[in-house]
């Protein structure tokens, strides 16, 4: 699951960041209504979350934009304004979900989730990714491999999604640290590698044929 959030507040934004990226899921932040449309008008997201009070493109007028290029794409506003009035303008301006800050976490996550499966259930998105007879189940959040269930933390989840999603395509140390990371990752550091060790001992030591190989001066592939 790939979630954009466009909100100025930045410890907010941070806040949200890190707990998505505990469920291992991927996010894209922006800062300001127009980078905000930016990313939505060049990926595509499992749900975008848009606070109301952005600089540049207001949060309704960035729902009506995206609604109008993508009608199917789930948004939830994110906003400190409670009135009806203003739900009333969320729900005209094509949103999906309407939730009020000050919030629990876990109420947002709850509400991403039933957004990305509502969406999944209408699209008939496939919720199960499959590497030979390694399979990812995203609703399920589970990992198998010949039937066996495996056992992953968070990042590793992120990780492996990642490599199932580009099966057959070499991702680069680069790619896995700004999309599995973060923009910020220092590449320096091998905590790529120990990951991928990890990943390898788990899903690939006690099985065959082996699935995920090192391509030696561009990065990882998963093939199967």
């Amino acid at each position: 699951m790939k979630i954009l959030l466009v909100e100025d507040e930045v410890s907010l934004a941070s806040f949200v960041r890190k707990g998505i990226e505990s469920e291992g899921y991927e996010i894209d932040l922006a800062y300001d209504g127009l980078m905000g449309k930016r990313l939505a008008a060049n990926n595509m997201y499992s749900v975008i979350v848009l606070d109301v009070n952005l600089p540049h493109i207001n949060g309704f007028d960035l729902c009506r934009s995206i609604k109008r290029e993508s009608p199917r794409q789930p948004v939830l506003l994110l906003t400190a304004l409670d009135s009806l009035p203003d739900k009333e303008s969320g729900f005209g301006a094509g949103a999906d979900d309407y939730l009020v800050k000050p919030f629990e976490f876990r109420e947002l996550l709850l509400r991403i989730k039933a957004l990305a499966r509502r969406d999944s259930a209408f699209s008939g998105m496939k919720t199960v990714l499959r590497v030979g007879d390694l399979e990812l189940d995203t609703a399920a959040h589970m990992v198998t491999r010949a039937g066996q269930h495996i056992e992953l933390t968070a990042r590793e989840y992120a990780l492996l999604e990642y490599l199932m999603i580009n099966h057959g395509r070499v991702v680069s140390r680069i790619d896995i640290a700004e999309k599995v990371w973060d923009l910020h990752f220092d590449t320096n550091t091998n905590v790529i590698e120990v990951y991928i060790n990890y990943l390898r001992k788990k899903i690939d030591k006690e099985f065959s044929p082996k699935l995920l190989h090192t391509v030696k001066g561009m990065g990882y592939v998963l093939r199967g």
